[in-house]
């Protein structure tokens, strides 16, 4: 059974030999299918994460006590998340259904980190595929959009992506496997629910294999779609960096089929280092036909203060968006807590022997490695970092644009530093020569993200 969950995590190396495997489980019938099949998996260690979104009131808390019980069972580790939706939907002025995956990513993606997981598994399936193609063709989609949910994206990677609920439901039912059943699943409000409950028995009924036709259907059109995507990467060579903006002769652009042009566009816009999934069709055709027309001057406004500009042979992106204020010099505090005004990070600093397996999100530095003028303050021209890993020594702004960092937040980004220059950048890592070796007394220095891109945008 399974055997096209089987086939999938070998094609797209889903399950690292050796390494820790995180699976998001919330208890319901395809999570718990998963969590057991892979439990069965050699060569990895398993773990167990569960985030209970508060929305149902007892419900939910039956669900977490069932995974945690289940995994108890099992022996598999068990992880607890845990957030009101509802009040931070509230807060941030956006849908639930929005803050609750934001909220459970950000829990996986945490809990990774503290685990040491090379991967996180999620259980759609095939079904779940299906539903969000027909979701997409009605609300309308290119075909980047209708290439459905990813096998792989990243860290997070989707087994049964390629094998239909009922598989999933004959596993459980031959190897007695409990699950919980949520009540908002039937609550037909939701779009994809109605498209669950009164589409897709249709569509079955023309076709009783269709999730796996379109699951083959959606093969091809990734296979497609990543090929269009290729050619378009092409026109990275031709761009270049002007400070922070991006620079491109416009005829680049302008030559392209239609086919390639609008993913020329979307490329160049994902360097700026916001991304590109808030513009829509119109504003990557619209940059398209500022390149092909001959006004020297034109102008496009885009989504978050983005805008493209022809000046004469060129397409310039840019960012018009003030940078937010730089997070004010704090002195570093070697034993607590350092919160520099304006800035996105906290500082914890301690002393500690530097463990065999320093773990994940902690910097050991040696206990000479910082001096008593030690502080956090924003980047100075010419503050370089050698990383841990990486190649090579490069300059801080050179690791903030490589990482995509928008510019506006860029100097809410602490530095620890001293009279040597820099010893760390939060987010991304310490100078590695000044780290110290397992065995010897150091300073244990951990950052932790307190205020998020989404809570500036709300100030």
């Amino acid at each position: 059974m399974l055997e096209e969950a089987v086939k999938l995590t070998t094609e797209y190396a889903m399950l690292p030999p050796g390494g820790t495997v995180l699976c998001a489980v919330s208890g319901g019938a395809d999570s718990m299918c998963l969590l057991h099949w892979l439990s069965r998996r050699e060569g990895i260690t398993l773990h167990a994460a569960h985030f209970d979104h508060r929305l149902r009131g007892a419900e939910s808390e039956g669900d977490a006590a069932f995974v945690r019980g289940w995994c108890a069972q099992a022996g598999i580790p068990f992880h607890l998340g845990q957030a009101d939706v509802a009040a931070e939907a509230a807060r941030r002025g956006q849908g639930i259904e929005e803050t609750a995956r934001e909220l459970r990513y950000a829990f996986l993606e945490e809990t990774a980190a503290e685990t040491g997981a090379a991967v996180i598994a999620t259980a759609h399936n095939a079904d779940d595929n299906a539903e969000t193609l027909l979701l997409r063709l009605a609300r309308g989609s290119g075909l980047q959009g209708l290439t459905g949910i990813p096998p792989r994206r990243g860290k997070v990677v989707r087994p049964l992506l390629t094998t239909p609920r009922a598989e999933i439901l004959a596993y459980l039912e031959a190897e007695h496997l409990p699950h919980r059943e949520d009540s908002s699943n039937s609550d037909e409000a939701y779009a994809r629910n109605r498209v669950r409950a009164q589409v897709m028995p249709v569509l079955r009924s023309l076709n009783p294999r269709f999730p796996e036709t379109c699951a083959a259907s959606l093969r091809s059109l990734r296979a497609d779609n990543d090929y269009l995507n290729a050619q378009a990467a092409m026109m990275d060579r031709y761009a270049r960096w002007a400070e922070d903006d991006l620079v491109i002769e416009a005829h680049y652009i302008a030559d392209l089929p239609a086919a390639l042009a609008p993913r020329a566009v979307r490329r160049l816009l994902e360097r700026m280092g916001d991304g590109a999934m808030d513009c829509s069709a119109a504003h990557l055709n619209g940059i398209v036909e500022l390149c092909r027309g001959d006004d020297p001057s034109a102008v496009l406004c885009l989504p978050h203060g983005r805008l493209a500009q022809r000046i004469y042979r060129d397409l310039l992106l840019t960012t018009q968006t003030a940078p937010l204020p730089p997070l004010t010099p704090t002195p570093l505090n070697f034993q607590g807590e350092t919160a520099p005004e304006n800035s996105r990070y906290t500082c914890r600093c301690e002393r500690a022997v530097c463990p065999q397996e320093p773990k994940a999100g902690i910097w050991y530095f040696r206990s000479d490695a910082l001096g008593p003028d030690a502080l956090l303050r924003p980047r100075q021209p010419g503050d370089a970092l050698s990383l841990p890993g990486r190649d090579g020594t490069k300059t801080v702004k050179k690791w903030l644009i490589d990482a995509k960092v928008p510019r506006r937040f860029r100097e809410q980004l602490p530095v620890l530093a001293d009279g040597d220059g820099p010893a760390a950048l939060a987010g991304f890592g310490p100078e590695e020569r000044r780290l110290a070796r397992p065995g010897e007394d150091s300073w244990a220095i951990t950052f932790f993200q307190t205020k998020t891109e989404k809570d500036d945008e709300l100030c």
